[in-house]
């Protein structure tokens, strides 16, 4: 009897210590997961530089350089904004509309980049803070083709700080931070909404943080700069359209790692964006030359391009909640609806947006976000929602008010911030300037020694 007594207690205590041993092994990433969205990081900071020049192919020759300087140079600004404070006004919890400063300057033992963070368990939390850093940086470089040609250096230095710091931080926490205002994550067993979420929006990849924040901004800025130097008096056509044709074409694969990878893994859910946002761009490309070629009698690269664009942004919101059919519809919208608003729309308005920024980013970003509320569908993504065309319409009115406040949030901060920098530093060069040129007025160089 005591030898059994004693097997037992041994059986137990071994037992005790294997879970002990078990609870107390230390974490380790899914090498996988952690790979892929490395990958993706990458692909999306290329795109700044292929924003570069998509839009420095399309100003003139003595602009190219400081257009191309407005979005290089956000790759530091922004990067050190974002680890300072940034990351943690848009992740940290706090309210519905700001986060905590507890990760602010990212302090190793309030931070530990080395674990994971709840947005994402299986890759370590500096990877997510990496890969959100990226979209950071490209959303207000978007903002300066409305204003291309005319805007002071030091102006847009100081308004892009104060623009990410006001505008797309808290946003961003507003749309993807736990507890915040259009924190759209629905439970995958019931489909109940985040309770703390006022309207629980659905935005995959940045449709209303990236597109159209920046898109108003854009539209915001360039009725308040003012037009260009006899514009609509001489031809300002693009200088390379050669330069652009590149860019478009990393901005379209990096765009693959902006949808692919905010399923933070490398999972059914990262193929499912990935196709469709390949799909969306291919049917808007096609649908936006076709809708050029009927109007002007003619399909052009630069309406290639465009149409490609347009197509990327519509799907960003949609990327991670609809079937690979919808994104082929959504892209076929885009096309002729983009193109509309920068056809149109911007010649019966009369106003100087110089490269679309607001017809592209602003009128797709409003588009796609409300095109996700009526195809989205669990099937696809079991923590979205059901859209309209799966009987929820109540989704498409989530989608709408997520529009609204974008609007109004970017459109008054936008004005506010232009006033502000204007009394600063002003924010227009000369007409003197503007007829040199940014490359020579701005960096005392050129991009073009023949």
């Amino acid at each position: 009897m005591k030898i059994a007594r004693f097997a037992l207690a041994a059986l137990f205590l071994l037992s005790a210590a294997g879970l002990y041993a078990a609870d107390d092994k230390p974490w380790k990433p899914d090498a996988g997961d952690t790979a892929w969205v490395l990958v993706s990081t990458a692909f999306v900071l290329v795109m700044t530089p292929g924003l570069a020049l998509f839009y420095g192919g399309m100003v003139r020759r003595k602009n190219v350089l400081g257009t191309m300087m407005q979005s290089w140079i956000l790759m530091g600004v922004v990067s050190l904004e974002w680890a300072l404070i940034g990351y943690s006004i848009a992740f940290d919890k706090g309210n519905a509309c700001f986060g905590g400063m507890k990760f602010a300057g990212l302090p190793w033992s309030q931070f530990n980049g080395q674990t994971p963070y709840g947005y994402a368990d299986t890759i370590p939390h500096l990877v997510f803070m990496a890969y959100q850093m990226m979209f950071a940086i490209i959303t207000p470089a978007l903002i300066f083709g409305a204003v291309a040609d005319r805007m002071k250096f030091k102006a847009m230095l100081l308004f892009s700080t104060l623009w990410v710091l006001i505008v797309y931080n808290p946003l961003a926490h507003m749309v993807w931070g736990s507890g915040g205002l259009l924190h759209g994550v629905f439970d995958e067993k019931t489909g109940a909404a985040d309770p703390s979420a006022m309207f629980p929006a659905l935005d995959f990849a940045g449709g209303t943080v990236v597109h159209i924040s920046s898109g108003v901004a854009a539209l915001v800025a360039c009725l308040v700069l003012g037009k260009r130097h006899n514009y609509l008096k001489e031809q300002m056509p693009p200088h390379s359209l050669v330069l652009s044709v590149i860019g478009a074409g990393l901005l379209w694969m990096g765009w693959f790692g902006f949808n692919g990878g905010s399923a933070l893994g490398a999972n059914t859910l990262a193929a499912s964006a990935l196709v469709a946002t390949h799909l969306a761009a291919a049917a808007a490309t096609l649908a936006w030359v076709g809708a050029e070629w009927a109007h002007r009698g003619h399909p052009s690269m630069l309406g290639g391009i465009s149409g490609a664009v347009a197509g990327l942004v519509v799907i960003t919101p949609a990327a991670g909640f609809v079937t690979p059919g919808s994104a082929i519809i959504m892209g076929i919208l885009a096309g002729p609806i983009c193109y509309g608003a920068v056809a149109f729309v911007k010649a019966k308005l009369n106003y100087d947006d110089s490269l679309d920024a607001f017809g592209v980013h602003g009128v797709g970003g409003i588009t796609g976000a409300i095109l996700t509320g009526v195809f989205c569908t669990r099937d696809v993504n079991s923590a979205g929602a059901n859209g309209l065309l799966a009987g929820n319409a109540h989704q498409v009115a989530n989608q709408f008010m997520a529009v609204v406040i974008t609007v109004v949030l970017s459109a008054v901060a936008t004005f506010v911030i232009l006033k502000i920098v204007d009394a600063l530093v002003g924010l227009r060069i000369t007409v003197d300037e503007e007829q040199e040129g940014l490359d020579l007025t701005q960096h005392g160089e050129t991009g073009y020694n023949m």
